[in-house]
């Protein structure tokens, strides 16, 4: 399934898919999903129409699809697409891009 042909964020907007955690076990008790923080590191899916400056010309992101990145640890909002959960963040919730 081809992410772009579904989704189109808007201005600077960014849709990323968080990376998958391993189990989580602590002293031996497995951590249940709905008690897990969610990864900070992210793949970016799709790119928003961008952030217009003070004369209205567009802003190019930093960032490019395919890109991993770092976000914020409680930015952004989920949204769920088929049977898959993305994050749809503003550009100022990208903290790093991940080499």
């Amino acid at each position: 399934m081809n992410m772009n042909e579904n989704i189109q964020p808007l201005g600077d907007r960014i849709l990323v898919k968080q990376a998958d955690e391993k189990e989580q076990i602590k002293g031996g008790i497995i951590i249940p999903d709905s008690a897990r923080e969610k990864s900070q590191e992210a793949t970016i899916i799709a790119l928003g129409t961008g952030k217009r400056d003070e004369e209205g010309e567009r802003i190019e992101f930093d960032v490019k699809v395919g890109d991993r990145v770092l976000v914020s640890k409680y930015g952004g909002t989920e949204v769920k697409l088929g049977d898959e959960t993305y994050s749809l963040l503003r550009s100022d919730d990208l903290l790093a891009i991940l080499k």
